[in-house]
Order: C-alpha cells, then sequence, then structure tokens
C-alpha cells in the first residue's frame, strides 16, 4: 500500500468518527445531546444550533465521499502490477491444462469393481 492511501485512509476514519459524533448531537424526535449544550447558550438560539450541525453533518459526509473515491484512484494505480500478475497466472494455468493428458468418456469402459472384504469392515 502507498503512504498516499494510508494517509487518506486515516482521513476517512477520522471523518467517520467525527460525523458519528455530530449526529449524536442532532436533536432528534425525543431530544438529542444538543438539547443539553443549548439550555445554557441562548446566543445562537435553538435554530441556529440545529442548521450548524446539519451543515457540519452534510459537510463531513462529503469529505468522507470525496476522501473514499480519492483514495480508490490512489490505490488504483499500484494494483495495476497485480492484475498483470495475475493474467500471467491464468495464461500459465492454460497453457499447462493444455499440456493434460485428454480422456475420453464418450466410451464406455468395463470396470470391475470388488466389494470389500469383511475383514476391511471390522
Amino acid at each position: 500500500m502507498s503512504t498516499l492511501f494510508t494517509i487518506l485512509a486515516v482521513l476517512a476514519l477520522v471523518g467517520s468518527i467525527l460525523i458519528t459524533l455530530v449526529v449524536l448531537l442532532q436533536n432528534s424526535k425525543g431530544g438529542g445531546l444538543a438539547s443539553n449544550f443549548t439550555a445554557g447558550n441562548q446566543t445562537f438560539g435553538v435554530r441556529q444550533t440545529t442548521d450548524i450541525l446539519e451543515k457540519i453533518t452534510w459537510g463531513l459526509a462529503i469529505f468522507i465521499l470525496v476522501v473514499s473515491i480519492v483514495a480508490s484512484f490512489s490505490y488504483g494505480s499500484s494494483s495495476s502490477s497485480l492484475a498483470e500478475r495475475a493474467g500471467q497466472d491464468v495464461e500459465a494455468a492454460v497453457e499447462e491444462a493444455a499440456e493434460a493428458p485428454v480422456v475420453d468418456f464418450t466410451e464406455s469402459q468395463d470396470v470391475e469393481v470388488e466389494a470389500p472384504s469383511e475383514e476391511a469392515a471390522n
């Protein structure tokens, strides 16, 4: 893995933790954790606090989406050699299968099967 991919993965993880905390702060039908913070501080008002938390949520969601897309492109550039090696492995398997002996199952073959002896059963 490249260093860029590792950094982007850590950023996505941090963004995920932050969005979880912001969602928990939002006011839901039963009252969220935001109700504890807005009761003592009325400078912004309840509606403005809700708007700020909603904007932060959308911002973090977009941030995680963009970081994930960039991370997938950064990881994809180094995996091309892996795809080439997989193609070579398939080619080797096809060549090996071509060299294998061919068995004709269309002809009927008489095969005698012996019943197991009683000593082997005990």
